[in-house]
Formats: C-alpha cells, structure tokens, sequence
C-alpha cells in the first residue's frame, strides 16, 4: 500500500465516521476519477449506512442525461468547470435525496490538456441538502493519470469531511441497507 492509498481510506473513515454520528448520507457524481471516491468510501465495511449511490459521468451526455448540466453550461464553459462542477453536484442531491454530495470533473491527463485547461486541472463542488456549495479548482501538476485521479480523490473526501463537520446531527437515516 502507498502512503496516498492510506491518506485516502483514512479520509474516508473519516467521512463515514462525520455522517454517522449526524445521521448523514453521501452520494458522488465522478468524471474523472470514474467512481474512485465512491469506490474509497465503499472500501470500508459497514459504510451502506453512509454511502446512498454513485454517478460515474465521463460522457456530456451522461452529465446532462443524468445530472440534468445544461448543454448551455457545457457549450460556454466546459465540461472542466466551476460552473459544470457546481451543476453536477445540484443535479445529484436532487436525484439522490441525501444530505451531502460531491462532485468532481477535471483532465486525468496524459492527453486532453490545453493552455487554459491543462493536464491535472480538477473542479470540485460539494454540496448540503441544506444549501451549502463549496467548489475548488485544482491543478494536480507533474501528477501521472493515476497520480491525477487518487490527489482528486483525496480531496474529494476532505471536502465531504467539511461538509459533514459544518452540519447538525439529524434523526438516523431509514435508508434500506444493502449487503
């Protein structure tokens, strides 16, 4: 196991130990990291009482089919963007009904980049069912695609763990557990 592969399960015990002890539920909406922070959260048993579902939306038209992004958004400024970001993480909280959610979309690289847009650059958004929204942009630079892909799950989960400590504890969660 790699020290990054260790920060990430830690950050994720940490996610699901936060929405535990408020009765909170997380879902995820990945493009570049293709169900990696889903997957991360889910590593960990007993986390059905957490984790509600994933959207792994490489494709436009998954983002738009799924998460309902305007192909406004996406014609204007990208599907690597703040904006894009932010739409994904509006349409998964209105799909899922769970407290928290997170979205990521960003270039893993090698190939994709551009001067405005290079290899490594990731948006981020989180979101509440409450109505809070933090997004971040980062540029994961010198990073190979799986070096892109595991930083961005890493900060993915910290984002969530802000989330989840800003938030009340709540009634526990009547989700149905799957095995």
């Amino acid at each position: 196991m790699d020290e990054t592969h260790d920060a990430i399960l830690l950050e994720a015990m940490r996610v699901l130990d936060l929405c535990r002890a408020r009765g909170l539920t997380v879902s995820t909406a990945e493009s570049c990291t293709g169900g990696l922070v889903a997957g991360a959260l889910t590593e960990i048993a007993g986390s059905s009482d957490v984790v509600d579902r994933g959207f792994v939306t490489y494709s436009n038209a998954a983002k738009q089919e799924m998460l309902g992004v305007s192909p406004a958004t996406l014609e204007t400024h990208g599907a690597v963007s703040e904006e894009t970001a932010r739409e994904m993480v509006a349409g998964l909280l209105r799909a899922a009904k769970t407290s928290l959610g997170v979205s990521i979309t960003g270039i893993a690289g090698p190939g994709g980049g551009s001067a405005g847009k290079p290899v490594g650059l990731v948006h981020f958004a989180a979101g509440t069912r409450t109505g809070t929204v933090i997004a971040r942009r980062e540029v994961f630079a010198g990073q190979d695609r799986a070096g892109v892909r595991r930083l961005s799950v890493l900060t993915a989960l910290a984002m969530l763990a802000e989330l989840a400590g800003r938030e009340k504890a709540r009634a526990p969660s009547t989700n149905p557990q799957p095995s």
